[in-house]
């Protein structure tokens, strides 16, 4: 596989250095609520300031539909303050004169933030002249997220056309950490996928499938499998009209010799509430009024004992209604059981995905996973086999 190109060897002492981060951060009553991603593009930041450039950071936050205070990312710029220990100022907008007056007051190791990308159109249409304007902002690109590195937008890919253009510490880290995986994972290969519908992540499936030893499929999306194969499922998520595929998936397992796991007994509930009644059955006896909600203990039981005998594990996606008690028995469980195993140095887990990153915070596993992704579209893409345009960019032929 291609490396990237890195700042390694790189002089950026006095140039302004436009750094494309991802502070499309959980915001609440005015407060970042989990600044992972800030986190994690800081030591690019302090590595740049360190070496005498000046930061230039740039980023989206939320769809905004052209400039509102509600998307505007000046409250983000304490937490990001904070993150770096160091002062970071703020530019009025990304493009023109309140920018270019903002960088131009800047001196070597000064870190500055400007405003939301998206609060122009020609971000997220990649414009040519849109992105002549960044780049008359900066003498060198660095692209530090990954997480929107699958759209080809102005300050992801466009920027890499203009300027001397560079991967970030961050960016290059799991860029490697997933080619390990999928490119040369030590074996045997599993991959739980879960989440709610198959028809979001045929294409993850299929191409999972030619890499893995082991496919374990869990959440809504082990419902539409059960029903391909005459499962009763009650009023459980199903797409019925994905049995074919589902059944096309499992033939095409077969035929390759690859291990399919499915629930065999499953969690059930009237309703989807916090505590409500519940159930523990075999797959065939779900009633026609019920609602599959979350594994079993046997099927607990069966994935563990998969995780046992792997050595290279990627997951994307919760084995049940994770968010809501006691159906986050399942993913909790699993979770741990990796988690141990990676601690041991007996698993490579590796994990990416909101639903999955929030579930394995929740269930306090996350800091002993091998690698947390904190991309969730891209992360999806790279597991499909889908080039990834803020990455092809970068890389050295």
């Amino acid at each position: 596989m291609p490396s990237l190109r890195t700042l390694d060897g790189v002089d950026v002492e006095g140039k302004r250095v436009l750094l494309r981060a991802d502070f499309n951060v959980p915001v609440e009553n005015g407060r970042v609520a989990d600044a992972t991603r800030i986190v994690r593009t800081a030591p690019t930041i302090l590595d740049i300031a360190a070496r005498g450039g000046k930061v230039i950071l740039l980023s989206h936050f939320g769809r905004p539909k052209g400039p509102n205070e509600k998307d505007s990312l000046k409250p983000l710029v304490p937490a990001i303050a904070d993150v770096l220990g160091r002062p970071v100022a703020f530019g009025e907008d990304c493009v023109g004169a309140k920018a270019l007056a903002a960088v131009n007051a800047m001196r070597p190791g000064d870190v500055l933030c400007l405003e939301n990308t998206r609060f122009h159109p020609g971000e997220e249409r990649n414009d040519p002249d849109f992105t002549a304007r960044l780049a008359a902002l900066g003498d060198i690109f660095v692209n530090d997220a990954f997480s929107v590195s699958h759209r080809a937008h102005a300050s992801v890919e466009g920027l890499a056309h203009r300027l001397p253009a560079y991967a970030g510490r961050d960016l290059a880290e799991e860029v490697e950490a997933l080619g390990r995986v999928l490119e040369t994972p030590a074996r045997p290969l599993a991959a739980i996928v879960g989440g709610a519908k198959v028809s979001t992540k045929l294409d993850l499936l299929g191409n999972l499938l030619a890499k893995v030893d082991t496919l374990i499929i869990g959440g809504g999306m082990a419902n539409t499998f059960l029903a391909a194969l005459g499962k009763p499922v009650g009023r459980s998520l199903c797409e019925h009209e994905l049995a074919p595929n589902a059944r096309d998936i499992l033939d095409r397992a077969k035929r390759e010799h690859r291990e399919v796991v499915l629930p065999i007994d499953v969690v059930v509930a009237h309703a989807l509430k916090a505590y409500a009644p519940s159930r523990q059955v075999a797959v065939e006896r779900v009633e026609g009024d019920e609602m599959i909600l979350d594994i079993g203990r046997r099927s607990i039981d069966q994935v563990c004992s998969v995780l046992a005998r792997t050595r290279t594990l990627v997951w994307n996606g919760p084995f049940g209604a994770f968010e809501t008690q006691p159906f986050d028995n399942g993913t909790v469980e699993i979770a741990e059981a990796a988690a141990e195993l990676a601690s041991a140095g007996k698993l490579v887990a590796i994990a990416g995905g909101g639903d999955t990153v929030a579930a394995l915070h929740a269930a306090g596993t996350a800091e002993r996973f091998t690698y947390v992704s904190t991309a969730g579209g891209a992360f999806l893409e790279w597991l499909e086999g889908k080039p990834l345009p803020g990455v092809e960019i970068l890389r050295v032929r």
